[in-house]
């Protein structure tokens, strides 16, 4: 049976994405955790390379952030900020194909015993939730009035779950806990400013992974978005985005077939990319 490999923040860093490429098993699947685009060399052409993949069946991309952003750049709702480098896609000849085969990627992927996100999950979602209100997402993203979503979709409000949330407040705070957490209250309250490591938090915050009674407590994840954790393994939670647009790594780790954690995965990892303004 074919490996599958979890692989972490690419954000335009074509070069190191070709490379880690060669380096997995030719047969292998592969799952990127989101964050293909921007702030690295070639989002163009990381976006072909990935879109070509994914239609051989050989890959899934789950969208972050930076790939919701691309898409409300794309859709005239935000402006492109400094360190962004979208600005080719939204000049190429493909650029409606590249948007409508991004906007059709899932927001959180599970065999039903792994669980692959972005950035994380809310602490009273278990796993069949987190892929249900994913659904939610997609949904709202395939549909032909997804613009309608895109321009309700930002903002830091509400940054709690409930059950009866509904529209785009349901919505929004999917997205942001699905694509923007790192850290929330132990009753799953989420903080949007922070972005050091786990141990460095605001006061009465914990990391999401870290919260008590969190009902994915047992299941196998990995997750993105995270630089500032590098390579991170918990019981039961590995952080994969290590900072390859930064200087640092990309990295790639094999996703168990028994869904079980405690034994070793294989790792690969390339060189990333030496951003300019790396400090």
């Amino acid at each position: 049976m074919s490996k599958i490999y979890a692989v972490g923040d690419v954000q335009g860093c074509a070069p190191s994405l070709k490379a880690l490429i060669k380096k997995l098993p030719a047969k292998s699947k592969i799952i990127f955790l989101g964050d293909l685009v921007n702030r690295g060399p070639d989002s163009l052409g990381t976006l072909r390379y990935l879109k070509r993949l994914q239609e051989s069946q050989r890959i899934e991309c789950i969208l972050g952030n930076h790939d919701l952003h691309l898409l409300a750049v794309d859709a005239g709702l935000r402006k492109t900020k400094g360190l962004d480098t979208v600005q080719p896609i939204l000049d190429a000849p493909d650029r409606a194909e590249l948007i409508s085969w991004l906007r059709h990627r899932p927001m959180a992927l599970s065999n039903g015993k792994v669980l692959t996100v972005h950035a994380g999950v809310l602490p009273q979602w278990d796993l069949q939730q987190t892929i249900e209100c994913a659904k939610e997402v997609e949904k709202a993203l395939r549909k032909k009035s997804y613009k309608d979503f895109l321009a309700n979709m930002y903002g830091n409000t509400p940054n709690k779950w409930s059950n009866s949330l509904k529209g785009y407040e349901r919505l929004r705070v999917i997205t942001n806990a699905l694509t923007r957490i790192r850290f929330c209250t132990p009753s799953g309250t989420m903080e949007f400013e922070s972005k050091e490591g786990f141990e460095n938090g605001p006061k009465g915050y914990v990391p999401w992974f870290k919260a008590p009674k969190r009902k994915t407590a047992d299941t196998l994840m990995f997750f993105g978005h995270w630089s500032t954790l590098g390579l991170l393994r918990n019981k039961n939670v590995i952080g994969l985005d290590t900072g390859c647009v930064w200087g640092g790594k990309l990295t790639a780790m094999e996703i168990p077939e028994s869904g079980k954690d405690g034994q070793k995965l294989e790792l690969i990892q390339v060189a990333g990319y030496d951003h300019p303004l790396r400090m």
